[in-house]
């Protein structure tokens, strides 16, 4: 497929995984003195509906995950093998901390500032290449993987794989916001050429931001070797009319329509296993 036309429909074997970002559970709860919402418990319910990964961003002013959350969520992932915990975060601000501390299956690096309102933008290669280096190396060393936070930059994958990272992360808010207008397509294509181009230079692709209900099927369709999607706000938005169970299994009715409308079958996605070169190994026992 020429990545400068309108995208279409990408074969695939398999199929991509549903991580929950439970961030605006806690924001939610941290407007009153109570453990209510229930943090561990939701995300434990989101499992439950098969979800296959929980994600978490704590950032430094903890306005929503706090540190003693990341640490519970840790310990509820230990009780399923086949699920993996994803921790986002500035590695200059305070991620590595919970790197080292928790180790989880995935590290996603973001370039975010202290205050920052929501991550918009991904990081800007080479320029930030030499400073990334060192702390990818050492999240490998734990048996994390590192997953950089990317503009659809097709230019720049190059240099993202020369930081040693084993994925990056599609930014994907100027899809959603191109979704439904003239620019769709245009603006589709650009991730098109950028997750092609990551694969061509040995990344993994995972993709987030913005993706709901409405635009992720066709995300899916178009975009090739989406291993994972990362969703937050939509999700738990739309849990507050369905519950957090529906919320998960209409999203993995998304992922799955995503694959259907391919005609091909689908191998299921099963554990992730440890890949050399700071692949992924379990959380520790």
């Amino acid at each position: 497929m020429n990545p400068l036309v309108a995208p279409e429909a990408q074969p695939r074997a398999f199929r991509t995984a549903l991580s929950v970002n439970v961030n605006k559970i806690a924001l939610l709860r941290n407007t009153r003195h109570l453990a209510i919402p229930d943090v561990v418990g939701l995300s434990r319910q989101a499992l439950q509906a098969g979800a296959q990964g929980i994600t978490v961003h704590p950032r430094p002013d903890a306005r929503h995950i706090r540190t003693q959350d990341v640490h519970d969520l840790a310990a509820l992932v230990r009780d399923w093998p086949a699920v993996e915990y994803n921790i986002e975060g500035n590695p200059f601000h305070n991620l590595m901390d919970f790197v080292r501390q928790v180790r989880p299956h995935q590290a996603t690096f973001v370039p975010d500032g202290q205050d920052q309102f929501t991550s918009d933008h991904g990081w800007q290669l080479p320029e930030d290449l030499e400073r990334l280096k060192p702390l990818i190396a050492e999240s490998q060393s734990l048996g994390v993987r590192v997953s950089l936070f990317m503009d659809p930059l097709a230019d720049m994958m190059t240099a993202a794989r020369a930081s040693g990272a084993d994925r990056i992360e599609l930014y994907t808010e100027a899809y959603a916001s191109a979704f439904g207008t003239a620019r769709q397509s245009e603006v589709l294509a650009r991730y098109v050429a950028a997750a092609n181009a990551a694969l061509a230079v040995g990344l993994e692709v995972n993709a987030g931001h913005d993706l709901n209900r409405e635009n992720l099927t066709e995300f899916l369709r178009a975009v090739p070797g989406v291993v994972e999607v990362s969703i937050g706000h939509a999700l738990i938005a739309d849990a507050l009319e369905l519950g957090i169970s529906e919320a998960v299994r209409d999203y993995q009715r998304c992922i799955q329509n995503s694959f259907s409308a391919l005609k091909m079958p689908l191998a299921s996605r099963g554990p992730v296993v440890a890949r050399s070169g700071g692949g992924l190994s379990p959380l520790p026992r």
